[in-house]
């Protein structure tokens, strides 16, 4: 997403749907990769042939961590950026829930609703967004996710009112 918003206009957005991604393929090689880096390499994730026969997932399925890595990147296709802003980062999650697996193969996108934006300190921005991660052609999301981020910018301008 290309959109700028102001950071003056956050506040007056909580409640508002802010954006959802286009679709990400999540297929076996994003999953072998993802197990060798975390050092997870569970069957069920990077086996196909194994986790078809023994699994109840009909095949493999990607890590919950994985899905849930993959906001960063939704986050970037959704969200507009805050004009202001010279840095953002993470400051963590109040829930999580990983609802379905996602098959491999399948295509995730992500849906980020403004739950909460508030200022702190001089030069700081706290949003809270409800994330959902949902699969394509299934009727539960992939994951839930009520997820914290910092907006960094200059204390110059921090909006009047804040």
């Amino acid at each position: 997403m290309t959109k700028e918003i102001a950071l003056a206009e956050m506040k007056n957005l909580v409640g508002t749907e802010m954006g959802v991604s286009d679709w990400i393929t999540v297929d076996q090689t994003m999953i072998n990769a993802f197990g060798k880096a975390t050092l997870d390499e569970q069957f069920i994730h990077m086996d196909p042939e194994r986790a078809r026969a023994e699994s109840p997932f009909g095949g493999t399925i990607a890590h919950g961590f994985l899905t849930l890595s993959l906001l960063s990147a939704l986050n970037y296709d959704a969200l507009p950026r805050i004009r202001e802003q010279t840095m953002g980062i993470n400051y963590g999650f109040d829930t999580v829930r990983f609802v379905t697996p996602v098959k491999s193969g399948a295509r995730v996108r992500g849906r980020f609703t403004l739950a909460e934006a508030r200022f702190r300190g001089a030069a700081m921005l706290m949003t809270t967004y409800d994330v959902t991660v949902e699969i394509e052609n299934e009727k539960k999301p992939a994951l839930t996710a009520r997820w914290t981020t910092i907006s960094q910018f200059n204390p110059e301008d921090r909006p009047e009112d804040a």
